[in-house]
């Protein structure tokens, strides 16, 4: 969501009216409605910001962290958000092993004192972020899919989805012609755990034994039984045991070569 979106659907929530949030913030009702439409020509000062924040109830300072975000060049802004991520990435693993060896409290003061807080959680809306692309068109689909609790991760590439703010998920540039016509080789697709699956869904599937991954249409058959069904009819389908799933993520946007 953009910002204009982000503040809308905050006041919709709390169910007020334009006017109201006028008046509470001293600015017009025609100057705020362009705002929320993101017809506005100059991004919102920060004292109306400010005053949004206060009005709708939002946590300090994010409306003025997403639009500081929103107005900084490309480049800069990707760097920034990589390195985030990468600071993430190194919060949660660090994490992982404290959890393993809760004794090792002399490790959890340092990085304490370091300011690696591995408590500490990303932002929970932001105006978009950056998706990891976790495979490479000549690797296949990847089989160390479980390292470091994936979904969440850092990779070497990364695809912006300002629709989007599940911060687990994930893409991958689709492998091979079983999913043609709808996605050819090249695509990049978008998966959101938190997304719900329904029987017929394109899913990016996540096997126990043996570990393996796929990108199939899932259907939910009697017994527990999964029937990964590609697009392509070249191509067979399989029917698997439910028990030898243990991911299925449904694919929520895709990218496409013109």
């Amino acid at each position: 969501m953009s910002l204009g979106q982000i503040i809308r659907k905050k006041r919709e929530e709390l169910k007020l009216t334009l006017d109201e949030v006028s008046n509470k913030t001293g600015f017009s009702k025609p100057y705020l409605s362009t705002i929320e439409t993101d017809k506005v020509k100059n991004p919102p000062s920060d004292q109306l910001l400010s005053k949004l924040e206060r009005t709708l109830k939002f946590e300090r300072g994010l409306l003025l962290h997403i639009a500081h975000m929103e107005r900084m060049p490309s480049d800069v802004r990707h760097k920034y958000e990589s390195a985030q991520a990468e600071k993430e990435k190194w919060r949660r693993l660090v994490k992982k092993l404290l959890d393993k060896k809760a004794s090792v409290k002399r490790l959890g003061s340092l990085l304490a004192k370091n300011g690696l807080d591995t408590e500490q959680d990303m932002p929970v809306l932001a105006a978009g972020r950056l998706v990891p692309v976790i495979n490479k068109v000549a690797a296949g689909y990847p089989t160390d899919f479980n390292d470091m609790d994936y979904p969440v991760g850092v990779a070497d590439d990364y695809v912006r989805c300002p629709d989007l703010h599940d911060p687990n998920a994930f893409a991958v540039r689709v492998v091979g012609d079983s999913m043609e016509p709808k996605y050819r080789e090249g695509d990049i697709v978008i998966f959101s755990p938190a997304a719900d699956v329904q029987s017929g869904d394109d899913c990016f599937v996540r096997f126990a034994t043996p570990h393996e991954t796929t990108f199939k249409r899932a259907f939910f058959e009697p017994d527990d039984k999964i029937r990964l069904q590609p697009r392509n009819e070249k191509h067979s389908p399989t029917t698997v045991d439910g028990k030898r799933i243990n991911g299925l993520y449904r694919a929520i946007i895709k990218y496409e070569r013109l």
